[in-house]
């Protein structure tokens, strides 16, 4: 049994949390909203704490899975700051997607407090969080890195070191690359399928067996034919994402032309009111634009 803390109880933290919980890890965690920590607490045990502070004293490992770099640096920094009341020789892992720059800035105070620091992004969104099946990609030290995954694997069906500080975010930052042209291609096809009179749920039973098929056509065909988008990954989440992915691009020198235009294409969704729809809801700005 480890003692941890985990820190940020959203639809991602929240089952993590739990899945510690319930390997028999002691578990304190801290949210900013009150009453989310206080139901964990009557859900799984353990016990809560008013601030990342107090959660990370005397643990081992402390987790965290926030919005972006401003709120990772609330829970890391300053009197409540989980860094301060980490012992030396303990675990700091950030499982918030993030840019790779507040992993190697976080890195580097750790290291001056003699604590280690992973950036360890996931996928498998929600669903994957709540079946403990997320794939985990970290940024770090080895030493720590071997120590922590054990632990992580409570939640994980994958986790894996991809090199230095930052490398972690590096690549969460291809995978949301990818999904994003992929999520365009699909809605794209099942669009051109509705147009040219074809069963769309046929279409996908056959080319899905096929080089087309990937997790999102198994996963969202059926409900981006149905119109229906509240299934997971929220386009504001993927826009904040991918807004990550094209400032490290304009800063190495990478092109990502589809990239950025999906972007956009998702800031169209966004005007529609789509800003709480789940990722795939780029057919139905096709839909719109069709009619």
């Amino acid at each position: 049994m480890t003692k941890v803390a985990f820190l940020g109880l959203g639809v991602m933290g929240y089952p993590m949390a739990g899945h510690l919980a319930a390997a028999g890890h002691d578990v304190t965690v801290y949210n900013r909203t009150e009453a989310k920590a206080q139901a964990w607490v009557e859900q799984h045990g353990g016990q809560m704490a008013a601030t990342p502070a107090e959660a990370a004293a005397g643990c081992q490992i402390v987790f965290a899975c926030v919005g972006n770099d401003d709120d990772l640096r609330s829970i890391t920094l300053g009197k409540t700051g989980a860094f301060g009341a980490m012992n030396a020789g303990t675990i700091f892992v950030d499982h918030t997607t993030a840019s790779a720059d507040i992993a190697r800035e976080l890195h580097a105070l750790a290291e001056a407090q003699n604590i280690d620091f992973i950036d360890a992004p996931v996928s498998g969104g929600q669903l994957g969080a709540e079946n403990g099946v997320l794939t985990v990609m970290c940024g770090g030290d080895a030493v720590p890195y071997d120590l922590a995954e054990p632990v992580i694997s409570c939640f994980a069906k994958s986790c894996k070191l991809m090199g230095e500080s930052g490398a972690g975010q590096l690549t969460k930052m291809v995978n949301q690359i990818c999904i994003a042209g992929l999520l365009q291609g699909l809605a794209e096809g099942l669009h051109f399928a509705d147009k040219a009179g074809l069963d769309s749920a046929k279409v996908i039973e056959v080319i899905s067996k096929g080089a087309a098929g990937s997790w999102q056509m198994e996963n969202r065909y059926k409900t981006m034919i149905a119109d229906e988008f509240d299934f997971g990954f929220a386009v504001d989440w993927m826009r904040k994402d991918l807004g990550i992915c094209l400032a490290e691009a304009n800063g190495n020198g990478a092109s990502l032309p589809a990239t950025a235009t999906v972007d956009q294409y998702y800031k169209d969704v966004q005007n529609m009111g789509g800003s709480r729809w789940d990722t795939s809801s780029l057919i139905k700005r096709l839909r719109v634009l069709d009619k």
